[in-house]
């Protein structure tokens, strides 16, 4: 099936100074082109590494507001988005979305308050999670484009496997996400492609030879050893 996204390119001619942000950022500094081969695509890396960069540079040249939410949304509260998507290509495949969503925990405030202009239900009257989470169930339709930005910072372990249910029926009736996370529940998705973001550039990944699953399961599988060692050398120092 041909995806919505079908590839992202950096015109490296275009940037003019590579030392300065965001192309100072080593796996930006290296980037050319990504391919979306699949419905889902996520973006992992350590803090630092460029991937909620990347993946607001995607949003804005897709047409969504820098501050998240539906392509009618406007607000601009505390602009502080980079000039990186002035730099990149990006490819549409001959299906074009329905409708979709730039959505990140970070500036959920903002969403919020937008909402309250199309007479959504009040999310400032839930929690952040409960906020997060009603965006995705009742605002994210079929054959949309759907982009999120590190959405475990908002839900719970519970709420995350709530958004991989949704997700799955988004996907089903032709949507596509491209998602940045940490959280190695969201991660799991069937099928989806992971890139990695590090210093050596952007690679794609197998689920289980992220660090995010390696950690987690050794941290799972003996929690009070691993505490040990690391009060250990807490200790040391």
């Amino acid at each position: 099936m041909d995806r919505i996204l079908r590839h992202i390119e950096l015109m490296r001619d275009k940037v003019r100074d590579w030392n300065a942000y965001p192309f100072s950022i080593p796996a930006i500094a290296k980037l050319s082109r990504l391919e979306f081969n699949h419905d889902v695509t996520f973006f992992v890396g350590e803090n630092g590494s460029g991937k909620s960069t990347l993946i607001e540079a995607i949003a804005i040249k897709a047409r969504f507001n820098p501050e998240g939410g539906n392509k009618n949304f406007r607000s601009a509260l505390r602009p502080s988005e980079s000039d990186l998507h002035q730099h990149l290509r990006l490819a549409r495949g001959a299906r074009r979305e329905a409708g979709g969503f730039f959505l990140r925990a970070e500036t959920m405030f903002n969403v919020s308050s937008e909402a309250e202009q199309y007479d959504w239900e009040n999310l400032h009257e839930m929690s952040h999670g409960e906020a997060f989470l009603s965006v995705v169930v009742n605002h994210f339709r079929d054959r949309g484009l759907f982009i999120l930005d590190e959405p475990e910072s908002a839900l719970s372990p519970q709420r995350q496997l709530a958004l991989l249910a949704r997700m799955r029926q988004l996907v089903t009736s032709g949507s596509q996400f491209i998602i940045s996370t940490h959280s190695p529940i969201l991660m799991a998705y069937p099928g989806a492609t992971i890139y990695s973001l590090d210093r050596a550039g952007i690679d794609v990944v197998k689920y289980r030879e992220t660090e995010h699953y390696a950690v987690t399961k050794t941290f799972l599988a003996d929690p009070d050893r691993m505490l040990r060692e690391i009060f250990a050398d807490v200790d040391e120092s």
